[in-house]
């Protein structure tokens, strides 16, 4: 049997944008064995995808850390084919880690490799479909999704989703909490029941957030990946930063609106929906001069 490995190791926003390159590259080798290589917080979700036989989890050992290496030797070792859809200086290296089996990539040698001078500037599911293309998989539809719909509390609708966290290591990210907080009360007086979601340890956000809309709801640090995308599936709408949760509601058809600043570039990372008008970008350069009402106003 043709054995196949997928690298992909995150984050959360790139792991959602490579569902539909996921799903081509099971469409292109529907008899073989698929095998994803990703980290610890997406080898769940992932072993629960339709496209993959086995999930592997990639322990990211430092390059002087021989025992480590040779485990992920191991691991990478035996495949018939590579698509590295991490596409970094580290899955790069792999190739040579793997013993240079044929492989989709950028990796110097690599026999499918994504020369595209471009490839930089353009948007991260273009590119992929493009590294794609150049291994032989000219078809990247979105992929069906209903089997995370399903995830999750079933909440009384109508609700909105709030997202007011973004890596905490980019403050310059997130929206103020507080707007977040003005957003839910007028949310709130249209009858649309704010629902804020989260890492456990964002929950100082949703706690200025429930200060000015008491009436929201705090799911902060209470809902694995497949809740959310179940959440977003059936939400009226969502609103939140350039974060991975915002990946998640666009690719389960939620309305969106993404608020980006200058510290990242919506031409190449923002989420893309399932239709249309789908997904709303705000771009400013500080958050923090974006206000409620301009906001506001993008949710139709």
């Amino acid at each position: 049997m043709t054995r196949i490995l997928v690298i992909k190791l995150g984050a959360l926003g790139d792991l959602v944008q490579a569902f539909a390159p996921f799903a081509a590259i099971r469409g292109h080798h529907p008899d073989a064995d698929l095998t994803l290589l990703t980290t610890p917080p997406f080898a769940g979700l992932m072993r629960v995808a339709p496209w993959f036989d086995r999930v592997i989890v990639d322990a990211r050992p430092s390059w002087w850390n021989l025992r480590g290496l040779a485990t992920l030797r191991r691991d990478l070792s035996g495949y018939d084919m590579v698509y590295d859809l991490q596409t970094s200086g580290r899955s790069s290296r792999y190739f040579r880690l793997a013993g240079r089996p044929p492989w989709s990539g950028i990796a110097a040698g690599a026999s499918r490799r994504h020369d595209n001078p471009q490839r930089d500037h353009m948007h991260t599911r273009a590119r992929q479909r493009d590294q794609l293309l150049r291994a032989g998989i000219a078809d990247v539809p979105d992929p069906d999704l209903s089997w995370l719909a399903v995830g999750g509390p079933v909440l009384p609708d109508p609700y909105a989703l709030l997202v007011p966290g973004a890596a905490p290591h980019r403050p310059a990210k997130r929206w103020p909490a507080e707007r977040f907080g003005a957003l839910a009360c007028r949310l709130r007086n249209a009858g649309v029941t704010p629902v804020v979601i989260g890492t456990a340890a964002e929950a100082p956000l949703a706690s200025s957030i429930l200060a000015a809309c008491p009436q929201a709801r705090d799911l902060t640090g209470q809902t694995g990946l497949a809740d959310l995308a179940g959440l977003a599936a059936r939400a009226r709408l969502a609103v939140g930063n350039d974060t991975g949760p915002m990946h998640l509601a666009a690719a389960m058809g939620c309305p969106a609106t993404v608020l980006f600043s200058r510290d990242s570039d919506p031409s190449l990372t923002a989420p893309l929906g399932r239709a249309p008008g789908q997904v709303r970008v705000i771009r400013v350069d500080d958050l923090a001069a974006l206000s409620v009402e301009r906001v506001a106003a993008s949710l139709g």
